[in-house]
């Protein structure tokens, strides 16, 4: 029996092409979607779907710190929106408007399952044999936010200087889209821009955790020190570490400023066997101290 679902065989069968292996993350790293898929696509369909009209001031400023300004930036959507139920339900402005939040039972127990994965596809199948009114809520909020994105999100090209990075890399690295994004709107978005012609495999959340992807696609097959995992969230160095893989920030906030560095030194740096050590933790640590874990109304 594979160890892997059968949707991410594309990533289990792949074999080097190059020495190098580069993982990168797409929404807030490739693109500069991060912002517009959050604060037009989810928190909207957030409110609507949950309820969350009575305070739909608190219910985006949770949305936006959880998904944009937090040490959790990027994570999969259905840890992200039990997060912001958690955060209004302990807020003293909500609990005053005697609003009721959700408990999310029933998603918190699709969260831990570890049969299916965290996606509409994994959703769906987990339905069938757990039905439950909160959970068709769910399904409802799920396809409501691809939906407005699909229609909303588009024309939002790559951030300068990633082009002239995978043109650099070509022959040079195997390159795999590692994100938590659905892979029917990555295909979409790296096609549109012409980018998708660059990665050997572009691989989403129905492929499994980045940490899966990373470990499917390169441990093992690389030298430890040839795998690299641009991101802009810190799941994406959890996802890196969690492999023994080195990491590139893209800073949130200054990701032009990121790219120029990543395709004026850091990509020289990693082919040439330098980039691992001093240099690497420098970029880290400027990196860490952009996304708190406090929100800034318990400041």
């Amino acid at each position: 029996m594979s160890t892997y679902p059968e949707t991410a065989r594309p990533l289990a069968e792949l074999q080097p092409q190059c020495a190098f292996f580069v993982g990168v993350d797409s929404d807030g790293c490739a693109f500069d979607t991060m912002e517009i898929k959050h604060k037009e696509c989810f928190c909207p369909n957030t409110i609507k779907w949950w309820d969350l009209q009575p305070v739909s001031k608190y219910a985006r400023e949770a949305v936006e710190f959880v998904n944009l300004y937090s040490k959790w930036r990027g994570i999969n959507r259905w840890p992200a929106l039990v997060m912001v139920f958690d955060l209004l339900a302990e807020r003293p402005e909500v609990i005053a408007r005697h609003v009721k939040i959700t408990e999310a039972k029933k998603l918190r127990e699709f969260i831990a399952q570890k049969e299916f994965p965290l996606s509409n596809d994994g959703l769906k199948k987990y339905m069938a044999a757990h039905p439950a009114p909160e959970l068709q809520t769910a399904w409802n909020w799920t396809t409501g936010v691809n939906a407005t994105i699909e229609e909303m999100v588009h024309g939002v090209p790559p951030f300068p200087y990633l082009r002239e990075s995978m043109e650099q890399m070509k022959g040079r690295a195997d390159m795999v889209v590692v994100s938590a994004t659905p892979t029917e709107a990555l295909n979409r978005e790296w096609q549109e821009h012409d980018i998708a012609q660059y990665a050997r495999v572009i691989a989403g959340q129905e492929l499994g955790t980045k940490k899966q992807h990373l470990a499917l696609a390169a441990r093992g097959k690389y030298t430890a020190d040839h795998i690299l995992m641009i991101g802009d969230a810190p799941g994406d160095l959890d996802a890196a570490r969690g492999n023994d893989a080195l990491f590139f920030p893209v800073n949130p906030g200054a990701e032009e400023k990121s790219w120029e560095r990543f395709y004026r030194e850091a990509l020289p740096r990693f082919f040439a066997g330098t980039y691992k050590g001093a240099y690497e933790a420098t970029l880290i640590a400027e990196f860490e101290k952009l996304l708190p874990d406090t929100p800034p109304w318990k400041r």
